[in-house]
Order: structure tokens, then C-alpha cells, then sequence
């Protein structure tokens, strides 16, 4: 398999690991984001809940971490507004990715794969790198 798409859209599951730990394949991908190897899309609801979920105490993510993760967002990614699918989904906020993926003609990488339904442009982050 080989992705023809241009650019990413990043699940907050994968957004945490990277934060979390540095030699993990979420990291890897965020720094092919931060060295713009790769193009990231987002919409403002996605930056909402990355901006929510970074401060959750229980991660231990220090407040300056969260901050350069949100800046370097801003200032790398292209800001979308997509339209809203109607198809149907495990947990409505995963929605957004998909959608954001979509529109974008992005790959969407997530850490769950079962709340996506089935789409060659959705994957996860190891199966990501294996194709890059």
C-alpha cells in the first residue's frame, strides 16, 4: 500500500503518545510534521480538544510542553473547515478527523482504528511510517 495523499490529519490519541514519548512512532510522525516533511490538517474543533486533552492532569504533560505542541500547530498546519459526514461513528467526537481528513484529501492516523469506519486513507501510526 502506498499513500497517494498529501498531508495528515492527526487523531489526539497519536498527538498524546507523541508527547508522552519521544522514540515512539507518534513522535516520529510529529517530527516529520515539525521539519514540514509532511503537511498537517486540522480544524478548529480538532485544536480544541488537542488544547483539552494536553492539559489533563493524569497525562503529567508540563504546561510548556502543551504550549510549544499547540504553537507548533498554529504556526505548521493548515486550519480547514470541513464539511460534516453523516455517516455514523463509535464515538461522534472522532467525527471531525474524518471529516477534516476528508475534505482535506489527508491521511488520517489514529491509535484506534476500530472508531473510523474502513477507508484506505485511515491508518495507524506504524503502518503510516512502513509506507512513507
Amino acid at each position: 500500500m502506498s499513500f497517494s495523499r498529501k498531508g495528515v490529519v492527526i487523531d489526539t490519541n497519536v498527538l498524546v503518545s507523541s508527547a508522552l514519548s519521544s522514540n515512539s512512532n507518534p513522535a516520529q510522525i510529529m517530527n516529520l510534521i515539525s521539519e514540514k516533511k509532511l503537511q498537517l490538517f486540522y480544524c478548529p474543533e480538532i485544536l480544541d480538544e488537542y488544547i483539552r486533552v494536553l492539559a489533563y492532569e493524569k497525562l503529567n504533560i508540563v504546561p510548556k510542553t502543551q504550549k510549544n505542541i499547540i504553537t507548533a500547530i498554529l504556526d505548521i498546519g493548515i486550519l480547514v473547515e470541513p464539511p460534516v459526514s453523516d455517516i455514523s461513528f463509535i464515538d461522534e467526537s472522532d467525527r471531525v478527523f474524518y471529516d477534516t481528513a476528508k475534505a482535506s484529501g489527508a491521511i488520517l492516523i489514529t491509535g484506534n482504528l476500530k472508531h473510523y469506519p474502513t477507508e484506505k486513507f485511515i491508518t495507524t501510526p506504524a503502518e503510516f511510517l512502513t509506507h512513507i
